[in-house]
């Protein structure tokens, strides 16, 4: 089926294309996986906050140093994959997260702050890989014509991962062994609380490392399954003359704005719900609730999947943003349930922002898809700024209501990008 008018495929030509569909629900488990990852450090932030007394600019530090791994590991990430191929790359991503979530070892029997920052840093790093595998691909296995909505579908799976991965994460990493907190601890005490409460989180994520080990193993079985793969020389420094093209410009300073509002929200959700003004819940039952916002973001793209279809991409990108600034207005001017479940309910709005974005930017780059999804990952480092600059606002005025008017601003500038490039490229 055609795209609605106005828009257009991401590719330069209509069979540019890699004959391999048996692959893409393989892809679309690689979205799970590296979704439902993400999403823990939601979980993680107020546990680290309270463990080692953070404030809100610090406790920020996680995303800072998950998100900061896509600006270093972005473009050398393209390379490896344009080096070995996009199997082999997944491969070399599932286990470098493997190695990251190993490093919780180091980081709970040291209770150092510092060691649970540097393996978030290296598990981001294999997530930086496998998306850098798994965005082209997803558009390339299969018509061009409905490249949109294919990327929106698989972007579903991610957030069913971000979805599932929460509800648990909640239930054991927030659900506590201690009746004390660590502010009223200190010394030899402290350490031991710290690194008795920190070993949830652990074994957490060592389950995962099996599960990642499994799963490179199969992918790896497939390593020589595509068929027709091809990459091109990169001009300049690694893709990055891509820039130079207005509408890819634009599309990726929408994705550095769009991944830093949606995590920065995220990660504020259980203390914001926390609060009394709001719904006054406590910290597991706040945790939980992640997963509405999380899980109407899925629901939003297995409808938007359908929906871009028939619509243009660039002008439904524009009423989604709107939608969002209007939400977390309604929630920072309300209390009570309204003010909660409206910034939920932002995740919905959320839900075909990144894949649109992305297929509106990477319009007819071809060959040159993998340089467009090294620097589009560079620009999901907005993860890391957005997140803790919205974290120095929350401390400086003593208001997560007026940290919020960042990602508000964030949410304008998608809406000017989806008229922009309403039309084709």
């Amino acid at each position: 089926m055609a795209l609605a008018p106005g828009a257009a495929a991401p590719s330069e030509s209509t069979d540019s294309h890699i004959d391999a569909p048996q692959l893409q629900l393989f892809v679309m488990g690689l979205f799970f996986i590296f979704g439902g990852i993400t999403s823990l450090n939601d979980v993680i932030i107020p546990k680290l906050k309270e463990l080692f007394t953070l404030n809100y600019t610090q406790a920020m530090l996680v995303q800072f140093c998950f998100f900061t791994a896509y600006a270093v590991i972005g473009i050398p990430g393209a390379r490896l994959v344009k080096k070995i191929g996009y199997m082999r790359g997944a491969v070399a991503g599932l286990l470098t997260m493997m190695a990251g979530c190993l490093l919780f070892i180091p980081a709970s029997q040291t209770a150092t702050y510092g060691v649970f920052l540097l393996a978030l840093f290296v598990l981001a790093s294999g997530v930086v890989i496998v998306q850098v595998v798994s965005n082209p691909l997803i558009s390339l296995l299969g018509k061009p014509a409905t490249a949109h909505s294919r990327l929106t579908f698989a972007q579903a799976f991610n957030s069913l991962g971000t979805t599932v991965f929460p509800i648990f994460g909640s239930i054991l990493i927030l659900g506590g062994l201690a009746t004390v907190t660590a502010d009223q601890l200190s010394g030899v005490e402290l350490d031991a609380y710290r690194t008795a409460e920190s070993q949830a989180i652990v074994n957490g994520y060592l389950g995962i490392a099996v599960a990642l080990a499994i799963v490179a193993g199969v992918v790896w079985m497939f390593r020589n399954a595509l068929k027709g793969e091809k990459h091109e020389a990169s001009e300049g420094l690694a893709g990055l003359d891509l820039l130079k093209r207005p509408r890819f410009g634009f599309g990726a300073l929408c994705i550095f704005l769009y991944v830093g509002a949606e995590v920065a929200i995220g990660s504020l959700i259980v203390n914001y719900l926390m609060q009394d003004h709001v719904m006054g819940l406590e910290e597991q039952s706040a945790g939980k609730l992640i997963a509405l916002y999380w899980g109407g973001a899925m629901i939003g793209r297995f409808i938007g999947s359908a929906v871009l279809r028939f619509v243009s991409p660039g002008k439904l990108l524009a009423a989604v943003a709107v939608g969002a600034i209007l939400l977390l207005i309604t929630s920072t001017q309300t209390s009570g349930d309204v003010a909660g479940y409206s910034l939920l309910a932002v995740g919905l709005t959320n839900a075909i922002m990144f894949p649109t974005i992305f297929t509106l930017a990477c319009e007819k780059l071809g060959s040159r898809a993998a340089d467009g999804s090294g620097i589009i990952n560079v620009a999901i480092v907005g993860g890391a700024i957005i997140p803790l600059l919205t974290g120095v606002i929350a401390d400086l005025t003593s208001s997560l209501a007026i940290a919020f008017v960042l990602p508000m601003a964030c949410y304008a500038v998608i809406a000017a990008f989806g008229i922009y490039a309403r039309k084709p490229a």
